[in-house]
């Protein structure tokens, strides 16, 4: 069972086990900031107390634990040599993601683990997905979103040649944790324009790709949104060319 917290941009797994899953943290992303002429205090401990306020909200999840739950880390494309600085109590995976209770995890930027695609969901990071709806005199308000869509299995195939058990997995891709790390407008982009190999080499569906607001408003599909006329003009793509690692 996948149930995205509500109003906030945190999901919780559960089979055998219940899982927090939170994504995009970007911690110290206000030093980059200001260096870049935008000073912010430091959000850090604001955001840990929001993580414990998550695990609070799924007592089961800390019933035999005492202090932090266990945790299990996917490197992103910002976290070289992380492993040097987490402590004991952290699993670190393999950027490509693992399986954990029935269910799959990968951050984005490199192509999954083959052996995400033999369960039912895979959930993944990245993007910062988010939907910019424009008026008719050009203002536009971009809010964070769910995204839950699948791979397309010819593109998969073409990419791994044999797979041994294929079982079609919901993707579900996160909104970042962080507010501060912007959003990318699903609803104003084509697969070359977002992030990752799985995008830029069209295995993963688009259009058909359904979106929800944090509060669990499902506002339908990337493609039915476009037709609303709410999505702006998107400038040409230009062509250019794409390493998929």
């Amino acid at each position: 069972m996948i149930s995205p917290l509500l109003n906030e941009p945190a999901l919780i797994v559960e089979n055998n086990i219940r899982t927090l899953v939170i994504a995009d943290i970007h911690l110290g992303i206000e030093w980059e900031l200001y260096h870049s002429g935008i000073s912010i205090p430091s959000q850090v401990e604001k955001r840990t107390a929001r993580i414990m306020e998550y695990i609070s909200k799924a007592a089961a999840f800390l019933k035999n634990l005492a202090g932090f739950a266990p945790v299990d880390i996917v490197p992103g494309n910002h976290d070289g040599d992380i492993e040097e600085l987490i402590p004991e109590n952290v699993t670190m995976h393999s950027m490509r993601g693992f399986v954990l209770d029935s269910a799959g995890y990968f951050h984005g930027h490199t192509w999954p683990d083959a052996d995400l695609l033999s369960v039912s969901h895979v959930i993944m990071s990245h993007n910062h997905p988010a939907i910019r709806l424009t008026d008719a005199l050009g203002h536009g308000v971009s809010e964070p979103v769910w995204i839950r869509t699948r791979f397309i299995e010819k593109a998969i195939r073409e990419h791994y040649g044999k797979i041994e058990d294929w079982r079609d997995p919901e993707v579900v891709i996160m909104p970042a944790f962080n507010e501060l790390s912007g959003g990318i407008p699903f609803n104003e982009s084509i697969h070359e324009e977002l992030l990752g190999p799985i995008f830029a080499n069209h295995a993963i569906e688009l259009e058909k790709a359904r979106a929800f607001l944090l509060d669990g408003t499902d506002i339908g599909t990337i493609e039915g949104i476009k037709k609303l006329g709410i999505t702006r003009v998107r400038r040409k793509y230009r062509k250019k060319s794409i390493a998929s690692s």
